[in-house]
């Protein structure tokens, strides 16, 4: 059933290397920040429900 709608996509190949790109920035970028995150910020998010009891 899908065969036939993806064949009449024109250049649908290049969906799946986009969707693998874009996958693999995000989680580049979640890696970065975290090894680059300040760990007062960190220590106080991780306060932040405890705090408001």
């Amino acid at each position: 059933m899908f065969k036939y709608y993806f064949e009449q996509i024109h250049n649908v190949e290049i969906w799946p290397i986009i969707s693998l790109s874009i996958f693999f920035v995000f989680f580049i970028g979640l890696i970065w920040w975290v090894v680059k995150a300040d760990r007062k910020y960190i220590d106080e998010m991780k306060n932040l429900p405890i705090d408001e009891l």
